[in-house]
């Protein structure tokens, strides 16, 4: 009889080698599993095989996120949202590649993550929507190949949706730049980080299908053009998983690409250009966030915070960069 730490052994397998997950990706969720695992046999009294594992009730399962919110190593909210979807995960490849379902596990509903002022998603968020892509056992590897590629793009470009999809077969493999043509007509070129050339190659490589030049070069599960539907909805459902909130969205991931930029020093005319605004006033807008995350750094380091200080460009610029 397979244990469950036999299994798990061999989900990290699976995550590694067919699903290409990165080491921090699988270090994480092992690391989730093995706490649960050590729950139930705690709880149980010895240890689990696979079998066991496909009769752990609800009740155990919130008891299990009922003890990972006490004590001294208390997880967060978003934490213990984002252990839980370790655990889905596991629960999936029991179902789909050891026959050993578990309904009581979609029953649990993870804690209620609070919601911030709109802003892009933090770095840490997202290399977790990328690397979450490779979790899904209902995912062809190419299909999560296809879908880490554009959301690299996404970030690592600042493209927005329609421009990452209106890339052709032939624009591919990317060099050191990509000409994008984005609202208006208007013409640019941004460059290509080698993050982005390796996703786009890591796609081609498993495309099951051989596109024209002129055909859009990444394609949907039957052959055809790939949705913007299909992107939001991918985002979508990562952040479920994950724990983020509604602000998680692939334009989020565009607006991540301007914030960290302008966090690192760039100059608000290069970003302006790299993202193709056309006024400079759109691009000023990254400031409020980036004042923002500086006025809530300084809130926390300093003995004695002055509770009334608010940053001009914070006042002032209160819609949504594009």
């Amino acid at each position: 009889m397979t244990s469950a730490r036999q299994a798990l052994a061999a989900w990290l397998e699976h995550l590694t080698h067919e699903r290409r997950a990165s080491p921090r990706t699988v270090r994480a969720y092992g690391d989730n599993v093995v706490a649960y695992l050590n729950f139930l046999e705690r709880h149980r009294g010895e240890p689990s095989s696979v079998a066991d594992l496909g009769e752990v009730t609800a009740a155990e399962l919130r008891a299990y996120l009922a003890v990972r919110r006490q004590g001294d190593q208390a997880l967060s909210p978003r934490s213990l949202s984002q252990a839980l979807s370790s655990i889905r995960a596991f629960h999936r490849y029991l179902d789909h590649r050891l026959d050993t379902p578990n309904a009581a596990i979609a029953l649990v509903r993870g804690p209620r993550v609070k919601v911030g002022a709109p802003r892009p998603v933090t770095e840490d968020q997202a290399y977790g929507l990328l690397s979450e892509i490779a979790l899904d056992p209902d995912r062809e590897p190419w299909e999560a190949a296809r879908d880490q590629a554009v959301l690299t793009l996404l970030w690592g470009c600042g493209l927005r949706i329609s421009e990452a999809l209106s890339l052709t077969r032939a624009d591919a493999p990317l060099g050191d730049s990509l000409r994008i043509t984005g609202k208006g007509g208007k013409t640019r070129i941004t460059p290509v980080l080698d993050a982005v050339r390796v996703a786009i190659d890591a796609y081609l490589s498993l495309l099951p299908f051989v596109p024209q030049p002129d055909d859009a070069l990444f394609r949907a599960k039957r052959g055809g053009a790939l949705s913007p539907r299909h992107v939001q909805a991918t985002v979508q459902q990562l952040r479920g998983r994950l724990g983020l909130s509604d602000r998680a969205t692939p334009h989020a991931l565009r607006h991540a690409f301007a914030t960290h930029l302008l966090g690192a020093g760039a100059d608000l005319r290069a970003i302006q250009e790299l993202l193709g605004h056309a006024s400079l006033s759109t691009t000023q807008r990254y400031t409020q966030v980036d004042a923002a995350g500086l006025l809530a750094a300084y809130g926390k380091a300093h003995p004695a915070p002055d509770k009334r200080l608010r940053h001009p460009v914070a006042r002032s610029h209160n819609s949504a960069p594009d």
